[in-house]
């Protein structure tokens, strides 16, 4: 069995996962892992699957022939490699332009790397402005310092609220 990592984007309607499921269990796949999101009307995702050599190729073209979806695909040859230490980063605060880059520009200087990114804004009619909302998920060594990676996201803006939690 072969990892292939599927991206899709296309208009958003229901049954888009579902189809895609459907095709995965034609060719024998297995489902590993997924994650999907609706923005701005669009439909966008990945799922990670496990399928033979032989039914690769055939899969791609079946998820590609699903009607208005843009399918890419790519067969990852290397083992997935177990996180032993993350933290969950939680940040709240007004929305502004670059906020993500300084984000992510702390999380480099630390020189860690990013499991997943989610982020919003949402309308806080009571602020007079969007709210900015993301989490973070990073890997981390086992003697990291999680205090100073607060005092650095915190120092950046006065106005960001950091809740950092530790997982495994």
């Amino acid at each position: 069995m072969q990892s292939l990592i599927i991206t899709v984007i296309g208009k958003d309607k229901p049954g888009i996962v579902d189809a895609i499921a459907k095709k995965v269990y034609q060719q024998n796949g297995n489902w590993l892992s997924s994650s999907f999101a609706h923005m701005a009307g669009m439909f966008t995702g990945f799922v990670e699957v496990q399928v033979s050599e032989d039914s690769m190729d055939e899969l791609v073209t079946a998820v590609g022939k699903i009607p208005d979806l843009d399918v890419h695909s790519i067969a990852v040859t290397t083992s997935p490699t177990e996180l032993r230490n993350t933290l969950t980063i939680d940040v709240m605060g007004n929305d502004k332009p670059g906020i993500v880059q300084e984000l992510t520009g702390i999380f480099n200087q630390f020189n860690l790397n990013i499991v997943s990114f989610e982020s919003r804004c949402e309308s806080a009619p009571a602020w007079g402005s969007l709210m900015f909302k993301a989490r973070a998920v990073i890997a981390v060594p086992d003697d990291f310092d999680e205090a100073a990676l607060q005092s650095a996201l915190e120092n950046r803006s006065n106005d960001l609220v950091v809740d950092i939690s530790s997982g495994k």
